[in-house]
């Protein structure tokens, strides 16, 4: 069976109703597996992770697309993750006998149904991308230009999207695409600063000089009091989880600053986990292999 991962961030972290039903609607594909489903409070966000035959991925993805634009209206939303659409951004993943090639196909098919058939506007990213500059997500939508720009923008050739019309309704744009597998990892700090925390995001990110494969944005966490650095990893194998956190704590301390916890959001590899706790324990000859459950399950 060719398997494949999709990731759909929907703007909708607070009422389980309404992602409870949009999952609803993405499992009525038979061959669909909720893997996970992650909502953020502070983010007003929730990621849901599903496993799916190739052949019918499109179709739970566009479902789930579909009923987040029948309840979600950013008009009225507000959160602290920046945001496109209700169905903000949705990548697939190839996970067993499935190319690249073929989720970027699944991810142009989408983007083409999610236009002409529902209305909404869509930009392609990732290995998907249609424009160069579109590649990488946060060319697209950042902190300071999201829906509320994007409005504005939309009509300008910079901005007319790969499919769908040329305006924006209360769905918003959903960011469509294909990528390898990514971990979405927080790590939350003992401060209130939010500029403070900025710097130390701007230290960790790629593209500033920092960790490469790693991407972050501070946030300031209402119900914890506290400012979160949120970080994707696009290359867990090439930038270890135990790398980023150690990058976090070390500029945090310069500002006199203590990291109170992390957390990853959604799946993960175990892989990823196996290398940070061989790098703490110093387990430098320790294998996978060594693992029980890597055993009874014959891998």
């Amino acid at each position: 069976m060719k398997l494949v991962e999709c990731v759909p961030n929907f703007s909708e972290g607070r009422n389980r109703s309404i992602v409870d039903e949009i999952v609803s609607a993405i499992s009525k594909v038979p061959t669909v597996k909720i893997l996970d489903v992650e909502m953020d409070e502070n983010h007003n966000r929730s990621v849901v992770t599903f496993l799916s035959d190739a052949t019918t991925a499109v179709e739970a993805a566009f479902n789930g697309i579909k009923k987040a634009g029948e309840l979600i209206d950013l008009n009225h939303h507000r959160g602290e993750h920046p945001r496109f659409g209700a169905s903000d951004v949705i990548p697939f993943v190839p996970i067993s006998n499935v190319t690249m090639k073929e989720c970027v196909d699944l991810a142009l098919k989408l983007g083409k149904r999610v236009g002409e058939e529902l209305g909404i506007p869509v930009y392609m990213y990732g290995e998907a991308a249609l424009v160069e500059s579109r590649r990488n997500l946060e060319n697209i939508r950042t902190k300071s230009f999201q829906f509320e720009q994007l409005k504005d923008a939309i009509g300008t050739d910079q901005w007319k999207p790969d499919f769908g019309p040329q305006r924006l309704g209360g769905a918003g744009a959903s960011i469509i695409g294909a990528r390898d597998f990514l971990i979405a990892y927080n790590v939350n700090l003992n401060t209130t600063d939010l500029e403070t925390g900025k710097k130390i995001a701007r230290a960790l990110r790629a593209k500033d000089g920092g960790l490469t494969f790693v991407k972050s944005l501070a946030f300031f966490l209402k119900d914890k009091n506290k400012v979160q650095i949120s970080m994707n990893l696009t290359n867990f194998r090439k930038t270890p989880i135990y790398r980023a956190y150690e990058l976090v704590k070390l500029e945090a301390l310069r500002y006199g600053i203590s990291v109170a916890e992390s957390e990853i959001v959604g799946l993960t590899p175990l892989d990823a986990i196996v290398e940070s706790a061989s790098f703490y324990l110093q387990m430098n000859s320790f294998n996978p292999g060594q693992i029980l459950e890597t055993k009874m399950w014959g891998e």
